[in-house]
């Protein structure tokens, strides 16, 4: 009996209609990346379940509640990654990478696993984009990884985002500003939920990042960190809002930002979209000088950001955002008979070989059905070929959208009769071509 296995919950399918989305947010990230100096680093799926532990810290969500993970035969557990950033330092400590130079800048597209409760805008399997710059400890760096954030949503065309930027201090300022959040909320112990109860004890920072409202309430007059900085942190948070300043980026200071995650030091940041409803935090990240030296490297400063790529096309989606083109058949060979049919799998090969994208009749149906078909996948131009188009060596080429056709030779004049007609209908349909071709026939002319 046949069994309807469905999709696991908190997970997503990118179907062939909608991937062109994806292409185009992937290509902007990357070529911003790499405009900015950055380098493709890949990593594990999954790795020790000790390093999250260790990096991400075990009194957060993620390592408490949100982790997938697996025995092995022997007694290791593995994880599923959770987020980007603790694989990549592990990667970059154990392969040497710091060695070569610094600072060192690299970035990576990759999935990533937590077991939440799956809504809008928040899976369990989602993908992120993200970037770290090792080796630089100035504030004009943090400024510059917030840029790189920065332009990739001006290259998709995303707009209404709000930049909150805060400190949340070095390991001396924390530890004065722990203690003050103690005391704060010590005589609201019993109202607070049982997580934020032994947060209290634990890690007092994780109360500002509740969701309960009650404890949101209780939280609104807590001691702010930007109070207890020392002078260094002090200075080097003036340092980013200058270089933002400076690059013309507008921020919003906002001292309840801390992030979910304990690695973060100083600067901590997020871009949050107002169009995509409670799960706005398209972009998230900051400092965490201490943790190259806390999985074995050497002292080094260090900062990045996680960018979740489901979030980025909601986004775009609300925004009414352009996407890349789905790229469309170019030309359709509609055969009749075995002759023609064997005819149309040699001019496929040829023309593939000069770059088109080809279809031919793999199915066996009749004309009528190709020409349907032909017209359903969005070709641009179709050739009928059949016993007399075979004899004469010519076919008729026409043009799905206008209906016009014109005679094109079947040898050895084929790609150069195609290519010029294909010319003529881009320049008159596609704006981008166009624009490509005046730039270029410009500058030929200087």
């Amino acid at each position: 009996m046949a069994v309807n296995i469905k999709r696991p919950n908190g997970t997503q399918d990118v179907v062939p209609s909608e991937v062109y989305k994806w292409h185009t947010v992937e290509a902007v990230v990357r070529e911003t990346a790499e405009q900015f100096g950055f380098k493709e680093i890949r990593i594990p799926t999954f790795e020790e379940t000790g390093l999250f532990v260790r990096s991400v810290g075990d009194t957060t969500d993620v390592v408490q509640k949100e982790m997938y993970t697996v025995s092995s035969s022997g007694d290791k557990t593995y994880t599923l990654r959770p987020e980007g950033t603790a694989g990549t330092i592990r990667a970059v400590i154990e392969n040497g990478v710091l060695n070569d130079g610094l600072p060192q800048k690299v970035f990576y597209t990759l999935s990533c696993f937590r077991h939440e409760k799956a809504q809008k805008g928040r899976l369990r399997e989602f993908h992120q984009f993200g970037c770290e710059l090792l080796g630089a400890p100035s504030p004009a760096a943090d400024a510059d990884v917030i840029a790189l954030a920065h332009s990739v949503f001006d290259r998709l065309g995303i707009g209404n985002l709000t930049l909150n930027i805060n400190s949340i201090g070095c390991p001396e300022c924390r530890a004065r500003y722990r203690e003050a959040l103690k005391a704060y909320f010590e005589p609201h112990r019993a109202e607070l939920c049982s997580t934020c109860q032994e947060r209290l004890d634990k890690n007092p920072l994780r109360l500002l990042d509740c969701k309960s409202e009650e404890d949101q309430a209780i939280a609104k007059d807590a001691p702010v960190i930007l109070d207890y900085l020392c002078e260094d942190c002090s200075a080097h948070f003036e340092g980013l809002k200058k270089n933002l300043t400076t690059m013309g980026i507008d921020y919003v200071i906002n001292p309840r930002i801390v992030r979910g995650l304990d690695y973060y030091t100083r600067t901590v940041f997020e871009f949050i979209s107002n169009d995509i409803g409670s799960q706005g935090t398209v972009c998230g990240g900051g400092r965490y000088d201490g943790l190259i030296e806390s999985l074995g490297g050497k002292p080094t400063p260090a900062l990045g950001f996680g960018m979740g790529l489901e979030r980025l096309l909601l986004t775009m989606e609300s925004q009414g955002c352009d996407f890349i083109e789905q790229k469309t058949c170019d030309v359709y060979l509609a055969s009749m008979g075995e002759a023609a049919a064997q005819k149309a799998v040699e001019i496929a090969s040829r023309m593939r070989e000069e770059g088109f994208f080809v279809e031919y009749d793999l199915v066996g149906r009749g004309l009528k059905a190709q020409m349907k078909y032909a017209d359903k996948i969005d070709a641009k131009y179709v050739i009928v070929l059949g016993d007399s188009e075979l004899e004469s060596g010519s076919a008729k080429l026409k043009n799905m959208t206008t209906g016009e056709q014109t005679d094109i030779s079947l040898e050895k004049d084929l790609l150069d009769d195609f290519g010029a007609q294909y010319y003529q209908h881009m320049l008159t349909t596609d704006d981008d071509f166009r624009k490509f071709v005046e730039a270029f026939s410009e500058n030929n002319e200087e």
